[in-house]
């Protein structure tokens, strides 16, 4: 709970990772023209009041987030390319000593590799590696060839993405907006405007849990339309997404079928998601978003702090959620956005206020705030969550 004991990791730490970025121009000196660089350094303290499931109980707890990102695209030829993106993360503070297993879930690598490194863990800190995307690129004509890991976007939403069979995540993931990825073969071929056939495979080490689909996407009337099928985890998927413009207003939506292909006691189980948002930009710049969930699985149980919880057949916290969100430029160089949702069948519900800031031509300031109130589940209840984040991008 007292910043002096972290202050010299976090500056140790801070001043490695600038000793250690090297610009964009530095790069082509020592490797040629082919090579791209960028990245950032970000700290955020973060301050959590939460009643937890026991043994922790309710309490209050400071961490102090210090992440180094760095993004690497080394063009080989014109038609062949290699991206490495990678996270370095100094976590510090009382979470890693109270909450049972937060180290092992920081310390967590789903993919088919596990390319997970915690270079050092202590009592109260860790520091964390791991590779977002590590893969290889062939885009020549109408086909695009990735394979290793990457992240396949089949999301359609600004909210909720069932349709994102292979890599969906949490909107309640503050501090990730780059978003996972999965390893996985993705081969499209472009057929025309607005019209593609992809085809993606993401096997797993336990080969039950491997996802392949099939996505076609073409549009018609005006408005782009994908159709989805294909084997998730021992389920079958089938779904649709679309995206258009009814009336000057952004309209989208993701449907999602999963059933069991294995029956038990002679029942086949299945589940339905889907997902509906209306978007507007007001000629004042304010832009306003507003989506009806409904997940047949009833959600999840309580909010997990590390919200890597949520599957694409079950990707939201109650059964039916309502969102609403306004952003707005309060000053062309300051934005706000204000989130709701609403769990009706928890009697519960979510309020996330952000600033946004470009103090500096590569320097942005952000404070947030995540609150869940009432409702009877005693996480929901009684969560709060209050960020502050400085981000040099490099």
């Amino acid at each position: 709970m007292y910043p002096s004991r972290w202050m010299p990791t976090l500056i140790a730490l801070l001043a490695c990772c600038l000793a250690s970025m090297t610009g964009p121009g530095t790069l082509r000196a020592q490797v040629g023209e082919n090579l791209q660089a960028r990245g950032y350094v970000q700290f955020t303290p973060v301050h959590v009041s939460a009643a937890l499931p026991e043994p922790v109980g309710k309490g209050r707890w400071m961490e102090y987030r210090l992440q180094k990102r760095l993004n690497l695209r080394w063009d080989a030829t014109p038609d062949l390319a290699f991206h490495w993106q990678m996270r370095t993360r100094l976590f510090a503070g009382d979470l890693i000593r109270d909450i049972p297993g937060y180290a092992d879930g920081i310390d967590s690598d789903a993919g088919l590799v596990n390319l997970s490194w915690m270079i050092q863990t202590q009592d109260r800190w860790l520091l964390h590696y791991i590779p977002d995307r590590l893969y290889g690129e062939w885009d020549h004509g109408d086909w695009n060839i990735r394979l290793g890991r990457q992240r396949v976007n089949w999301g359609v939403n600004l909210i909720t993405n069932p349709n994102d069979l292979f890599n969906i995540y949490s909107f309640y993931d503050f501090d990730y907006p780059e978003r996972p990825g999965s390893d996985a073969l993705r081969i499209q071929r472009f057929l025309g405007f607005g019209s593609r056939l992809e085809l993606a495979a993401s096997p797993a080490r336990d080969l039950e849990n491997s996802v392949a689909a099939v996505l076609y996407a073409f549009n018609a009337g005006g408005h782009d339309v994908q159709l989805i099928g294909g084997y998730y985890r021992e389920r079958l998927a089938t779904g649709v997404g679309w995206a258009g413009d009814v009336g000057g207003a952004g309209f989208k939506g993701e449907l999602m079928h999963f059933a069991d292909l294995e029956t038990t006691d002679g029942n086949r189980s299945a589940s339905t998601v889907a997902a509906v948002s209306v978007d507007y930009m007001f000629p004042n710049r304010l832009f306003l978003v507003a989506e009806a969930l409904y997940n047949r699985d009833g959600g999840q149980d309580g909010f997990g702090l590390l919200a890597d919880r949520f599957t694409p057949d079950n990707p939201s916290l109650s059964r039916w959620q309502f969102t609403a969100q306004a952003s707005y430029p309060l000053h062309e160089l300051l934005d706000g956005t204000l989130t709701a949702m609403v769990y009706p069948d928890k009697e519960a519900f979510f309020l996330s206020p952000a600033l946004t800031w470009s103090a500096l031509t590569n320097l942005d300031v952000q404070l947030l705030g995540q609150f869940f109130l009432g409702g009877t589940d005693p996480v929901l209840s009684d969560a709060r969550i209050v960020t502050a984040s400085l981000t040099y991008h490099f």
